[in-house]
């Protein structure tokens, strides 16, 4: 955002309604000018009909040989309980594509949450419904493995063994579109149930365990906010070494679009919780094992990107102060380099960039369009394209979705040469 529309931004950012008014009256008058052309810094390959889903998990296989993806099966609308998403895989090439199953339990934010069970590189999981009933099922490239684990799961631990597991029905009325309207036991009557929150799931055994209830959430350090607002958890990821999870306690009131959030930490068994020191507003982050939580938050009353060095998030500070638009963050592994987004601007182009975290550098590196067609019309028609920018395991490429060809995409882009550029 510039000056002038930050500005604008932060005076009514508070109030969504005014603020999405705004958006599609600025955005529509500048419709008006023609269209310039896409830019990328490296070639990008894309495989259009497909896409991913969100920024923590990547498609690509830790060795590198195969590449998960989502293959739409339906027009541009909002999925039904009976629609269909094909999940399969890659080669390494991005040649063939060998389709391996179907889930019934997807949006177009968080996907059908699939992805690699930890540093496997045959196994894989997704969400879907059974019977009536949400679960995930476990497959393999190599046709070894075939089950059905009785919950949804959210994000796997490193070794592959456990799982984040809570109420996806419950995502889907309190955020409509990141979750699955099917129900599993979202008790959306009580606004802090005693009996849902989040959970750790045994994907061997397909034992849960609530780690904290809404209720218990909703007692710690609350504020006048909290007050007559509903409860849900989302957002979870595992440290880098699998010994703590990282997850968003987040609550509203009637409004969709108006919500409060929190970064919270734990150890596995629910020990040792840390609450961030954000004031109301976190939007997207990342671990990463050197450099601590990436989030885009509001500290202090300012909006940004903040690294918080560990786990405790005591000690922080602003990076790449120039970046005022929200974005999703993923770590270049083993560099000082992130990657992160925007949402598209006054011309819905959106954007990548490279980030140095030792000079505060952002280096332009997409600049995509998002058609008009793809911007969701409403709360309740949540279907746009994020760009979602996830790096592969070996730190060489990055994939995201992307509308820029007029049909939804799942993207990749090389890294070795921008980050040799970023680095001179």
């Amino acid at each position: 955002m510039n000056k002038i529309e930050k500005i604008v931004y932060d005076a009514v950012k508070g109030n969504p309604r005014i603020k999405l008014f705004i958006r599609n009256t600025y955005q529509n008058l500048m419709d008006l000018l023609p269209d310039k052309p896409n830019f990328s810094a490296a070639p990008i390959t894309l495989r259009e009909g497909f896409f991913w889903g969100f920024h923590d998990l990547s498609p690509v296989a830790p060795d590198g040989r195969h590449v998960l993806g989502c293959k739409l099966e339906i027009p541009l609308r909002m999925p039904r309980p009976d629609d269909p998403l094909t999940i399969g895989w890659w080669d390494g090439d991005l040649s063939t594509f060998t389709p391996a199953g179907t889930s019934l339990a997807w949006g177009y934010h968080k996907g059908c949450r699939l992805q690699w069970m930890g540093k496997s590189s045959v196994r894989f999981i997704f969400n879907t419904c059974s019977e009536d009933r949400l679960c995930a099922q476990i497959l393999s490239t190599d046709g070894s493995d075939n089950h059905i684990v009785p919950y949804p799961i959210d994000t796997v631990s490193p070794d592959g063994r456990m799982a984040t597991t809570f109420s996806y029905r419950r995502l889907n009325e309190m955020m409509p579109g990141y979750g699955y309207n099917i129900e599993d036991d979202s008790m959306l009557d009580q606004p802090a149930p005693a009996d849902t929150g989040l959970f750790l799931l045994d994907l061997s055994t397909g034992d849960r365990r609530l780690l904290f209830s809404l209720e218990q959430l909703a007692a710690m350090q609350p504020d006048k906010t909290m007050t007559g607002a509903r409860h849900f958890v989302t957002h979870t990821e595992f440290s880098p070494d699998g010994q703590r999870i990282i997850f968003m306690h987040r609550w509203r009131h009637n409004d969709p679009e108006k919500r409060f959030s929190r970064l919270m930490t734990c150890r596995l068994d629910g020990s040792d919780l840390h609450i961030s020191p954000t004031s109301g507003m976190v939007s997207h982050y990342v671990w990463d094992s050197r450099w601590g939580i990436l989030a885009y938050c509001q500290v202090n009353g300012t909006d940004g990107h903040y690294l918080f060095s560990d786990h405790t998030m005591g000690t922080y500070r602003r990076v790449a102060p120039t970046l005022n638009s929200d974005g999703h963050q993923s770590f270049v592994p083993g560099t000082p380099f992130f990657i992160t987004d925007t949402y598209p601007d006054s011309r819905r182009y959106a954007k990548l960039y490279l980030v140095n975290l030792d000079t505060d550098e952002a280096t332009l590196i997409a600049d995509l369009k998002s058609p008009k067609r793809f911007q969701s019309p409403d709360s309740y028609r949540n279907w746009c394209c994020d760009l979602h920018p996830r790096v592969s395991p070996d730190g060489r490429q990055v994939s995201f979705d992307s509308v820029h060809t007029g049909t939804r995409a799942l993207c990749f882009m090389p890294l070795t040469t921008n980050l040799q550029a970023a680095n001179k």
